[in-house]
């Protein structure tokens, strides 16, 4: 009998097997994809809201310094983020308030530590031109003088070209004028105690001495700040673009544990994107009111963090934040969103050098999560209501594109393997089939192996355009709809073409 029994044991084994549960036999998740729901049928995807920001000493380092031979990878990679729109480009950050123009007669400001010269300019024309791109510029507000900031703006718009500048952006987070140290003057910039009412009044000031283009503003990061956008609207008629700043991380300030401090887990969590675009939606209300766009025209992982956590802001995880966080934002209504660069940031979008003649770049994980969003939400995309649209280190988005292409898009950030069905509208169901494109790496903490469509950009690419053969999977519509996995730590676009 002992014989027999042993024989049987690997059937006992497998039929035990069955019974237990594993992370791929869970539940499948049904999503219902419908038209443009009540909330959300206003919310359609603007040309140019995907865009980016630089601060000034950046340009050369991503352009080079030789207008008549632009990057053409750094070109490229922008490119594969605007659907064929021009871009909205912003120039500005830290630097819009040390930097300066050397007229004659302009004395350099306390906090100057660059100079803009002829050969910026031209490169900033050259690159404008060749995407069609319109600039947001900063414009110094911090040096608190008119002249300094009239022949900054005068040499900017009349070197670049009036056709390009989409507004003028005057001073940058004034909220920390009084708090920190501005620039190479190893002093505040202002008073403490500088308030809101004092930055409103400078700027009033100050854009006297401005050409006549549009001007943004107020590009504040702090939400003790927020509620004034109404009133600087009403005292500033000559702003076109209201301008915000959001981070969801920080180190300043912040401590281990804090929902702020920077992790994996705190970018991954919902009060980094969900939260973050919740946060901005009463200035999306109050702008719209006055019939002026908001853009989020600085964003990215972490602030005041230059130089360290690479293991967040370089991570995989990164770029399942950006895609997600870009989709809160189109969610509340924002206009824009302009993601910053630099190079030398632990947040950086990719890194440039030259040899042999020849550019080349490093592409970070998180361009991969912009690209898959451009990719996903074309100019004139719809978002559509999914029900449910998600749960917890889940989350789902759906855009109907203007030629009728619905793309589902499903971010998961959990551990275990999950299994969609996702129901489209009948109409739109085309012939039945729909393709899957897939966001992967090794794990959330990856820096490398990224893939996108089973695509990269390796380690160094000296085009821009992602290599190797492209992946996609073909999902035939059953009754219960379109079933896929999508494994934890990834992302995946279900494209449902019309018939």
């Amino acid at each position: 009998m002992l014989p027999r029994l042993r024989s049987l044991r690997p059937l006992l084994v497998l039929a035990v097997l069955l019974l237990v549960p594993t992370p791929a036999a869970a539940a499948t998740m049904t999503l219902t994809i419908g038209g443009a729901g009540r909330q959300q049928a206003s919310r359609v995807i603007p040309p140019g809201f995907l865009g980016l920001s630089f601060e000034y000493w950046a340009i050369p380092a991503y352009a080079g310094s030789d207008p008549s031979a632009v990057d053409p990878v750094f070109v490229r990679l922008v490119r594969n983020l605007t659907d064929g729109s021009p871009p909205v480009l912003r120039i500005g950050g830290d630097t819009t308030d040390e930097t300066w123009w050397p007229a004659a007669g302009v004395v350099p400001p306390a906090g100057a530590t660059f100079a803009l010269t002829p050969r910026w300019i031209a490169v900033t024309r050259a690159l404008a031109d060749e995407l069609q791109a319109r600039l947001i510029l900063g414009i110094n507000l911090e040096a608190d003088d008119a002249g300094t900031a009239g022949a900054e703006a005068n040499a900017l718009v009349d070197g670049i070209g009036r056709q390009r500048v989409e507004a003028l952006e005057l001073g940058n987070e004034p909220e920390l004028y009084g708090k920190f140290d501005w620039g190479a003057s190893g002093m505040p910039g202002r008073p403490n105690g500088y308030d809101f009412a004092d930055f409103d009044g400078d700027f009033s000031r100050i854009a006297k001495a401005l050409p006549s283009v549009p001007l943004a503003g107020p590009t504040i990061g702090a939400e003790d700040w927020f509620g004034n956008l109404g009133p600087f609207l009403s005292d500033q008629p000559r702003v076109a673009v209201a301008t915000l700043h959001r981070y969801p991380l920080e180190l300043c300030g912040s401590t281990t544990g804090e929902a702020r401090y920077p992790t994996i887990a705190h970018l991954l969590a919902p009060s980094a994107s969900r939260s973050l675009a919740d946060s901005v939606a009463a200035d999306v209300r109050t702008a719209h009111a006055d019939h002026v766009p908001l853009r989020i025209d600085e964003m990215n992982s972490v602030s005041c963090g230059d130089g360290q956590f690479p293991g967040v802001t370089r991570s995989f995880a990164s770029a399942l934040w950006a895609l997600d966080a870009l989709f809160q934002m189109a969610r509340v209504g924002v206009d824009g969103v302009n993601i910053h660069s630099y190079p030398g940031a632990t947040y950086s979008l990719f890194s440039f050098h030259r040899s042999d003649g020849r550019w080349r770049a490093t592409v970070a994980p998180d361009y991969y999560g912009l690209d898959l969003f451009a990719q996903a939400a074309p100019p004139g995309s719809r978002l559509l209501t999914v029900v449910p649209n998600g749960g917890r280190r889940f989350d789902v988005w759906a855009v109907r594109a203007p030629d009728h292409t619905i793309r589902v898009v499903v971010i998961n950030t959990g551990s275990r393997t999950r299994t969609v069905a996702a129901r489209a509208p009948t109409a739109a169901s085309g012939t039945g089939r729909a393709t899957l494109e897939r966001l992967e790496a090794p794990g959330l903490s990856a820096r490398g192996g990224v893939t996108l469509g089973g695509q990269s950009f390796g380690p160094v690419t000296a085009t821009g355009v992602l290599a190797g053969p492209r992946q996609t999977a073909v999902v035939a519509r059953s009754r219960d709809g379109y079933v896929f996995r999508v494994p934890g730590g990834s992302a995946a676009m279900l494209t449902i073409a019309p018939s």
